[in-house]
């Protein structure tokens, strides 16, 4: 783990997080029906898909919406004002990342556009290392290049030394790129990012961090850690509306073609008398944001990065810890349920964890914590298909169809269930969480389920 990562840590054990109030987010009042009977505040403990929008970002986002306008392309006020907030937005993206002077800001889509948009810059010939327990947006976009997948490590030191071996076996005279994530969408565990990059860059190869796990809940510091790109996504930064961000070096992503081609992209366009077209692109992060841009998207992303930084990640930390305690601590007390987890129990992590439980489809049980106690958590493979089967694969239980006791003979379904949380979290959330596992373990689901279009739904 890192020394920023370390000090934060550190720091939170000194916070009293009893004494510190979740962030205010949209959603938080909101009541679900409950297939028993009544209503109840929604839990959203699904924040490691989508977490909800900071009411300041709304709020932000709510003041600017009258004087939105076109970007980069208008004369009129409106169209000044949204472009000067456009590209503030963009330094103070580079602030919260703590960027190079030289780095380049670009806005995407998300993470996963991001990593494509990195993939589609990289030299020919290429070489990419990743490790098997990526998440698909940085495991899959590296098809054009020549890839090196890397086994699960069980540990960061074993992390390390595998990525050592592997980048000493390679040819050292050609690019070479490697991907690995910040902290795991499945087991919520923190990677050694720096140590990684030390050994990328002592092989000549350049790393991409993907932070989309990370950046919520720890500070990213692309110096402090010395990588060469961040990805990360607003989605996952209690900013959900559509962007992301690739902040990094710029030679690599100067010398490429644009990723999409069109307006804005284009610095200067011109008819040949062949009857061809010259174009010059943009050598700024421009060059990779053809089209008109998700203004409110990318105002959103400051926004949170703000909030963040103004509430302080040594407070934001110290909370996470406490809830996280919370949880496995309970889960702990309940000898059905088993945690998911690569460098075990002592190993940092943010507010994700997955754990399965025996007797029990992983749908099954996600379906009953919805349905009978309004609680929001997500089942399944979470696009980490490879990590989670290995986490999984040699477990015994079999894991049934919807509401099922047991498989069927020969069957097995290879799923699990997480739980994830964060700033705006409430301690009743967790709580209620896990008093829900604890009577379902016990008493079972109070209501009959099936399966519909391959989801576990209730009966009606």
């Amino acid at each position: 783990m890192s020394a920023s990562l370390n000090a934060a840590v550190a720091t939170a054990t000194a916070v009293d997080p009893a004494c510190a109030e979740p962030l205010a987010v949209l959603g938080r009042d909101v009541t679900v029906p409950l297939v028993t009977g009544g209503e109840v505040t929604y839990a959203a403990l699904d924040y490691a898909a989508s977490a909800p929008a900071l009411q300041r970002v709304w709020d932000d986002v709510a003041a600017y919406a009258p004087y939105y306008g076109s970007v980069h392309r208008g004369a009129g006020y409106l169209s000044q004002l949204s472009t000067d907030l456009f590209e503030q937005s963009r330094v103070t993206v580079a602030e919260f990342l703590d960027c190079r002077p030289t780095d380049q800001v670009v806005f995407t889509r998300s993470t996963t556009d991001s990593l494509n948009l990195l993939a589609a810059v990289l030299p020919a010939d290429c070489q990419v290392f990743v490790f098997e327990t990526e998440h698909h947006a940085s495991l899959l976009p590296w098809v054009d290049a020549q890839v090196t997948y890397l086994n699960a490590p069980r540990t960061p030191a074993e992390a390390v030394a595998t990525l050592e071996r592997a980048l000493a076996d390679r040819d050292p005279y050609g690019p070479a790129l490697v991907c690995v994530t910040g902290a795991s969408n499945v087991t919520g565990e923190l990677w050694p990012v720096k140590e990684l990059a030390a050994a990328a860059h002592a092989h000549g190869a350049r790393i991409v961090l993907d932070a989309a796990q990370l950046a919520p809940h720890h500070p990213v510091s692309v110096q402090e850690l010395d990588v060469d790109w961040v990805a990360f996504s607003g989605h996952k930064l209690y900013a959900p509306f559509g962007s992301g961000v690739l902040a990094g070096r710029a030679d690599w992503l100067q010398e490429a073609q644009p990723y999409l081609a069109g307006g804005g992209a284009s610095r200067k366009v011109a008819r040949r008398e062949d009857g061809g077209v010259d174009v010059e692109w943009h050598t700024t992060a421009a060059r990779h944001e053809a089209g008109s841009p998700n203004v409110i998207g990318v105002y959103s992303i400051a926004s949170a990065c703000k909030a963040l930084t103004e509430a302080g990640f040594e407070n934001l930390v110290a909370r996470e810890r406490h809830l996280i305690a919370k949880v496995r601590e309970g889960l702990a007390e309940v000898p059905a349920v088993r945690i998911l987890s690569l460098f075990g129990d002592d190993a940092p992590r943010v507010g994700v964890i997955s754990f399965v439980v025996d007797g029990w489809n992983s749908s099954h049980f996600a379906a009953a914590l919805s349905a009978e106690y309004g609680i929001g958590v997500r089942d399944g493979l979470f696009c980490a298909h490879p990590l989670v089967r290995t986490l999984l694969g040699s477990e015994p239980q079999a894991q049934g169809e919807c509401g099922a006791p047991e498989a069927a003979p020969g069957e097995r379904s290879l799923n699990a269930i997480r739980v994830s949380f964060g700033a705006g979290t409430p301690d009743e959330h967790v709580e209620r969480f896990v008093r829900a596992v604890k009577e379902l373990v016990a008493d079972g689901a109070k209501w009959q389920y099936r399966t519909e279009e391959g989801r576990c739904v209730p009966a009606v």
